[in-house]
């Protein structure tokens, strides 16, 4: 089968996801002025809580204007920032959107195949920019020349929050790209290439771990939780925190709408690596036996991965779904046999592995660590609504996206191990947590 050709679907070679060329940091028509003024001045419109009855005060702007996908773009990410602002940017969340941000912000989410909610798409692809601008021939992905365009608070904890995914996802381009050349080398059997670029993938999964953990440089987990992340979250399982169980009111339409908010697990190049490799998700709590002990019926879904699909950019869900029905890696190592082959497969599975349990740490420090203080901290003033609400004794943390964060996170960082071709393989990686248990010299050859 055909080899996908990464630019045909807004994937480049030296920037994966994110665009080939900085994204627009303002739209240049005039007529949009009203918008970007305000985004502009967001975070103090937020603190002296204006945001709302300014935001009702807005005319109604078409979207006819815009002329190119980037404008389109920067429109989404503009109305993204200010309906969360205007959801969450107060003490109590409301539960309607006016019609001033509700009806361009449909039209221009149904151009872009997104729904009309922050995404990860709109809050990190495509809301990055330059500090000082480069000379042709320099680096314009260097992350000490980056900063955001736009963020509900003004601080660098939100900016570089933002950033480090940006990094992660240029950094992600290698391995897209040794994805696809695997795939190449795996339809034609040629068993000693594909051996190394496996390698060569494996190295660079470990290398976004690494980017992961520059979130603690200078993101600090209080101001994360109780600044920052309130505003990220959508409409959808949020009853328990001041918002309609029943979701938002977009303008005029009758019934309201249920979104998930914005979320790594909308990170196309995290996917593309679990499709790329054939690891396979089920619902939470409803893994199933190892591979091996699977029926052929049996269909691997989970509805919370699946769902985050319908929230990455339209080209790029195309892309996974290309790379999903095209993919015969794992095939071809079952089939082959070679040890090299087996043992180069089964170390991008530990690579990916461990950048979960990354994740998990991140995750850990940053939301679960930061709910249990707030549970103890009794009726704190510097408590803000949204996800930083108090919750009751006990309940389950819930991300950004509206789903239980830890077991959630857990069972994905297990099933990464699952496609294992080797028996050592397959032994390592079958616990929660990678462990190697040397008893013996020979306990690393394979059976």
């Amino acid at each position: 089968m055909a080899i996908p050709r990464m630019e045909d679907f807004d994937v480049f070679p030296n920037s994966g996801f994110l665009p080939d060329k900085m994204p627009l940091s303002r739209l240049p028509q005039h007529y949009y002025t009203p918008w970007e003024d305000l985004v502009a001045n967001l975070p103090s419109l937020i603190l002296t809580k204006r945001v709302r009855s300014i935001i009702d005060k807005l005319e109604v702007l078409q979207t006819l204007q815009l002329t190119s996908v980037e404008q389109y773009r920067r429109a989404y990410t503009v109305l993204g920032f200010l309906a969360h602002a205007y959801i969450w940017g107060t003490s109590e969340p409301t539960n309607k959107l006016p019609q001033q941000i509700a009806k361009p912000w449909i039209e221009v989410s149904e151009y872009l195949r997104l729904p009309p909610v922050a995404t990860y798409a709109g809050l990190c692809l495509w809301n990055f920019k330059q500090i000082i601008p480069t000379a042709e021939n320099e680096d314009i992905w260097d992350l000490d020349n980056l900063t955001t365009i736009n963020t509900f608070t003004g601080s660098i904890d939100e900016s570089w929050f933002y950033l480090v995914s940006v990094y992660f996802e240029y950094k992600g381009s290698f391995s897209i790209k040794a994805g696809l050349e695997a795939m190449k080398h795996a339809n034609n059997k040629n068993v000693k290439k594909l051996v190394s670029v496996l390698q060569n993938l494996a190295e660079s999964i470990d290398h976004l771990g690494s980017v992961l953990m520059r979130m603690e440089e200078m993101c600090d987990p209080h101001v994360f939780y109780y600044r920052i992340r309130p505003y990220l979250a959508g409409w959808k399982n949020m009853g328990d925190v001041g918002l309609d169980k029943n979701g938002v009111v977009y303008g005029n339409e009758p019934q309201p709408r249920t979104y998930s908010g914005g979320s790594n697990a909308q990170s196309s190049l995290i996917q593309f690596l679990d499709v790329l490799l054939s690891v396979k998700h089920y619902s939470t709590g409803e893994r199933p036996l190892p591979h091996e002990q699977r029926s052929s019926n049996d269909k691997p879904e989970n509805g919370f991965m699946n769902e985050m699909r319908d929230y990455m950019p339209g080209n790029h869900r195309d892309f996974l779904k290309k790379i999903e029905d095209s993919t015969t890696i794992r095939e071809f190592v079952l089939e082959s046999r070679d040890p090299e082959l087996t043992l180069s497969y089964d170390a991008c599975l530990a690579m990916l592995k461990l950048f979960r349990d990354k994740h998990i740490q991140i995750v850990t420090r940053y939301v679960v660590l930061q709910a249990k203080k707030s549970q103890s901290a009794g009726s704190s003033s510097t408590l803000r609504s949204g996800l930083a609400k108090m919750k009751r004794k006990g309940a389950e943390e819930k991300g950004t996206g509206g789903t239980s964060l830890l077991p959630f996170l857990k069972q994905c960082r297990d099933e990464t191990g699952d496609p294992a071709a080797g028996n050592w393989g397959k032994r390592i990686l079958s616990d929660g947590v990678m462990r190697l248990k040397f008893s013996k010299p020979s306990a690393i050859n394979e059976d």
